[in-house]
């Protein structure tokens, strides 16, 4: 057998600022080839033979959901395995930490059912416990809201099919069982999902529309951030999309579509190209970089730091085909309170 993993980087992925130092996957992309001496077998025993650490239901779950194919076709839990057959399977890979502690924390329900639940998250919420953030987590919020209403919802081993950093804001999809998880993963993996972001960047955008092309890595000093790499034999390859929706002279609000979906994507792509979100403190959008040196500006964009205290980031829109019913959702977030105060501001500051 040979065997292949691809670590799939959602766009913001380390969502724990401590955690951030390392890549943590939520997905597993396997490519194996049977061995040519394999003896017929039925391919859910055969993967968990292959894969000791993922149960039979987890493994049949994934079959049901279209992610395992041989030879290019998706199969199901009894077909057998031959030799030579080449098969791909897409696994879940939930976070490896600590038991989820239900603590009750208010959070925004957009929608929920039997298999999954949709929250529109608010900034400064960190989405799973990890290293120095073992509490006060959307997970952990999660937990208590399945408690109290009665359902069982195994978060610390299905849950998240992605994720957003802290300090973004919007929406995220969370999958209630095995099935939804694998199902929805799939979708994210083929990035057939419908997203957009809304970002405040740093500069009058030259162009109204257009597309930042460049592998992103973590940077080679700073490992806190992440960079565009012009050698494409570092990093992985990433694609941005964006359109501008509104000019504030020296701010721009643009609406941002990933083509992949890479840690930090939107934040490193846009400093690549000289327009660094507002105030993004880790990517030194905290600092006025664009405008002019004087007292009255200096003033105002203190004071719009002050009423928008994070990266100026929000996942606006968030579309996929529903596990079970296999409908079409589709949900859109308003802009948040702290970044429409924002907008007022410039508006307020355009006119004078």
């Amino acid at each position: 057998m040979t065997e292949e993993r691809d670590e799939i980087l959602e766009d913001d992925l380390l969502g724990q600022e401590a955690q951030d130092t390392e890549a943590a996957g939520l997905y597993e992309h396997l490519n194996i080839v049977v061995d040519k001496n394999q003896a017929p077998l039925r391919i859910d025993k055969y993967l968990h033979i292959f894969r000791q650490n993922s149960t039979r239901n987890k493994i049949s779950q994934t079959c049901r959901a279209g992610n395992v194919v041989v030879n290019g076709v998706s199969v199901k839990q009894n077909y057998r395995v031959k030799p030579g057959d080449e098969i791909s399977v897409l696994l879940t890979s939930p976070p490896r930490e600590n038991i989820i502690i239900p603590q009750d924390i208010p959070i925004n329900i957009v929608y929920e059912d039997d298999d999954i639940v949709v929250v529109d998250k608010d900034p400064g919420m960190v989405v799973h416990p990890g290293h120095g953030n073992y509490h006060s987590t959307l997970v952990n919020a999660l937990a208590f809201h399945f408690e109290k209403n009665g359902q069982k919802s195994d978060l610390d081993r299905v849950g998240l099919v992605h994720r957003i950093d802290k300090d973004t804001s919007g929406l995220l999809v969370i999958a209630k069982n095995e099935y939804a998880l694998s199902f929805l993963a799939k979708q994210f993996f083929d990035r057939t999902t419908k997203r957009l972001y809304w970002a405040f960047v740093w500069g009058n955008v030259a162009e109204d529309e257009g597309t930042i092309k460049g592998n992103i890595g973590r940077h080679l000093k700073n490992r806190m951030q992440m960079t565009v790499f012009e050698d494409e034999s570092f990093g992985k390859h990433a694609v941005t999309h964006y359109k501008v929706l509104e000019r504030f002279r020296y701010i721009t609000w643009v609406e941002c579509k990933l083509e992949t979906g890479r840690t930090h994507q939107i934040r490193a792509h846009f400093k690549h190209i000289g327009h660094t979100l507002f105030n993004d403190e880790r990517y030194e959008g905290h600092q006025i970089l664009k405008g002019v040196n004087l007292p009255k500006y200096k003033q105002f964009i203190k004071n719009v730091f002050e009423v928008l205290p994070r990266q100026a980031l929000h996942a606006h829109t968030l579309g996929f085909i529903h596990p079970v019913t296999k409908k079409e959702m589709y949900f859109e977030s308003p802009m948040p309170p702290d970044m429409e105060s924002a907008v007022d501001k410039w508006r307020n500051f355009m006119e004078k």
